[in-house]
Order: C-alpha cells, then sequence, then structure tokens
C-alpha cells in the first residue's frame, strides 16, 4: 500500500538538515503522490521554504521545555501522517516519531543511530550502513533514502534547495552590489562564530584577503548574524582594499542559498570552516575549500569527498597536531586549537590559485 502522508523527522542542524535533503528527493521522486511534511526546529524551517513537493513544515520549539511538546502533538494530530521517517536517531527526534502516531516508523539501523535507545520506537529500520564511506552524514541519509524509497537512484538536482528563480534575480542583484567588480574569479569568505574550536582566527581570514587582492583576486566576505561584529572589525580593517566586498551580518537561509546557487553559476569558489554553510555551499553547486581542524572531513566534510566527482577541497595545517582530528568541540591542547591557527593563509592561497581555472558549477 502506497503512503499517503509523510513526515520527515530531521530537526537541526543546519548542515544536518542540508544532508536530510536527499531523503526527501528521494519520497518525492518514487512516492509523486503522496503529501510530504517535514518536523524541524524554527530556526531552520525557512529552509524548507519552497521545496517544491513539501506540504508542509512541523516546527518543534527545541527551547520550550515540557510546553513544546503539547503544541507539536497537536500539529502531528492535525497531520496524521501514516509514515515517519526518522533522520536523525536520536531520543529527541524518537519522541517526534513516535508522538507522530504514525503507523509505519523507519529510521537507520539501531547501530547507525547516535543514541540507539530511541531506535526502539521505529518498526522499519534500514539494514546496517557499511563500507569505507559508512561514516560520512550524507552517506547515511543516502542509505536510508535507498532503504525508504526502493529504485532512489540518488539523482539529485544541482541545486538540492531548489531555489525559486526570483529568490536568484534578488541574490544576483545583491552579489553584484556587494561583491567588487571584474573578471576575476570571485572567492567567497564565509567568516567562522568566535569561541568555535572549529574557527579559523579571524586575522588568518583577513591574511587570506589581502593576499588574495594582491594576486588580482576578487573577494567577497559574508559574516552572519553570530559573526557580524567580527565582519564589521575586518570591514573596516581591509578599507583599502577595492577588491575585497563585505556582506555584513547576512541573514536568511533561503538568501544565502540563493546566493550560493548563484555564485556557483559564475564559477566562484566558497572558503570556509567545517559549519552550516559549507554544507549549504555545497548543496547549492558551489566549490567548497573547506579548512579544516578538529573535525574529520571524512565524516563531515563537504560532499562529494574531495578525490571523487566534484570540485571540493579540504585544506589541514602543514604541521597538524597528532591529537587532530579529535572530532570534539572542547579543545584540550595546551596552547588551543592550533590544528586551525597553524593553517596559514598561503596555503589557501596557492589552493586557490591552482585552480583559478576551475569550470563554473551549474546551478538551475
Amino acid at each position: 500500500m502506497r503512503p499517503g502522508r509523510i513526515l520527515l523527522v530531521r530537526l537541526s542542524h543546519l548542515g544536518d538538515v542540508v544532508h536530510a535533503l536527499p531523503i526527501f528527493h528521494g519520497l518525492r521522486a518514487v512516492y509523486p503522490e503522496a503529501r510530504l511534511a517535514w518536523a524541524v526546529q524554527p530556526e531552520f524551517a525557512e529552509l524548507l521554504d519552497g521545496l517544491e513537493g513539501l506540504e508542509r513544515t512541523v516546527t518543534f520549539e527545541r527551547t520550550g521545555g515540557v510546553r513544546a511538546w503539547p503544541r507539536l502533538w497537536r500539529d502531528l494530530a492535525q497531520l496524521d501522517p501514516d509514515w515517519a521517517i526518522d533522520a536523525q536517531g536520536n531520543l529527541k527526534s524518537a519522541l517526534v516519531t513516535l508522538c507522530s502516531g504514525a503507523a509505519r516508523r523507519s529510521g537507520l539501523h539501531r547501530s547507525d543511530w547516535t543514541e540507539a535507545f530511541g531506535a526502539h520506537v521505529l518498526t522499519d529500520a534500514a539494514p546496517a550502513l557499511e563500507g569505507a564511506r559508512a561514516g560520512h552524514a550524507l552517506e547515511r541519509s543516502l542509505h536510508l533514502a535507498r532503504h525508504v524509497a526502493p529504485g532512489f537512484d540518488g539523482a539529485l538536482p544541482a541545486d538540492w534547495l531548489m531555489t525559486r528563480p526570483e529568490e536568484r534575480e534578488h541574490a544576483r542583484q545583491r552579489l553584484a552590489r556587494l561583491a567588487p567588480a571584474g573578471r576575476a574569479p570571485l572567492r567567497v569568505l564565509h567568516l567562522a562564530a568566535p569561541g568555535d574550536v572549529r574557527s579559523w582566527p579571524a586575522q588568518r581570514f583577513a591574511e587570506l584577503a589581502r593576499g588574495l587582492a594582491r594576486r588580482g583576486q576578487r573577494v567577497l566576505v559574508i559574516s552572519g548574524p553570530a559573526e557580524e561584529q567580527l565582519g564589521r572589525e575586518l570591514a573596516l580593517e581591509l578599507a583599502d582594499l577595492t577588491a575585497v566586498g563585505h556582506w555584513i551580518g547576512q541573514r536568511g537561509l533561503r538568501e544565502l542559498a540563493a546566493a550560493f546557487a548563484v555564485a556557483a553559476g559564475e564559477g566562484a569558489r566558497l572558503v570556509t570552516c567545517d559549519s552550516g554553510p559549507l554544507h549549504l555551499a555545497a548543496a547549492c553547486g558551489l566549490a567548497v575549500t573547506a579548512l579544516s581542524g578538529p573535525q574529520d572531513a571524512r565524516r563531515t566534510g563537504p560532499w562529494p569527498p574531495p578525490g571523487e566527482a566534484g570540485p571540493h577541497r579540504v585544506i589541514v595545517a602543514r604541521d597538524r597536531p597528532p591529537c587532530a582530528p579529535c572530532r570534539s568541540r572542547r579543545c584540550t591542547h595546551e596552547d588551543g586549537a592550533v590544528c586551525m591557527s597553524r593553517i596559514e593563509a598561503e596555503q589557501v592561497i596557492e589552493s586557490l590559485l591552482a585552480g583559478a581555472q576551475e569550470p563554473a558549477v551549474p546551478c538551475g
């Protein structure tokens, strides 16, 4: 019996929500007549707006405490799905899946959950994921997509977010105003949140922008809400460089996705750390140079992994400490997160210039 109403559960975070998109596209391809909904935290719900075939989002207020659950329960009861798919694999997502009331509840094999006890809510689990790439988050999503959407070949649109023409036109105009004019390749630098062990120091970003400008490259520095003050400081520090533009305090995930899609079509490249924007850019077809320190790029780097079909690259410090990658959000090294601070701007510049003639990646 073919499903009528399907609920996809992937609550957070930005990169993980992006990684769940192949499951959505698989369901849409195999069950085009089904009504699709997505349970997600409100701060990421906007990202899903405009996905063709997604009927609605059901938001879960993670910080709402016990009061968040009655509202979620009411919204799920109104939706009344007959199939819920847990694409997250922890206790919270398991509770949401159970609260859906769906008779069929699918998800990854128990061994592939981050909190295996939650897998008890499932009535249908995928086989255990095996193979050399089993650890990458995107491979896990593709594995689940093939399980819940038999016959899905893994083919995805160039722009997973399906940004609309009007969104891309707005982003094109924004980039035309903010990015320096010229014919040289555009290098987009997305700043990293201060205090995160995965972040590259602000001074390194400044060195990179200056070095690229000296070599005739165009640079656009983007700072989101968490990096807005840092973006303002860098704009003042680099004010003498006409080849460096600034998008300070960028807000709106759909707007950022559309900007990445437009930049991809123009042959640009993003330089950033392990972060949500990294995965958002890759999903929009934008080539990514990832600065990797404590994280393991084989698990959380850009997709497809460097060395396979795709334009992405990963840069690590030449004298990376033996403790890296530790995959920890807290650094215990006596000198701090040296696995990031030791990545030199010149390393990144050399990599970017080596690929200066890269072809554009079309994106819708």
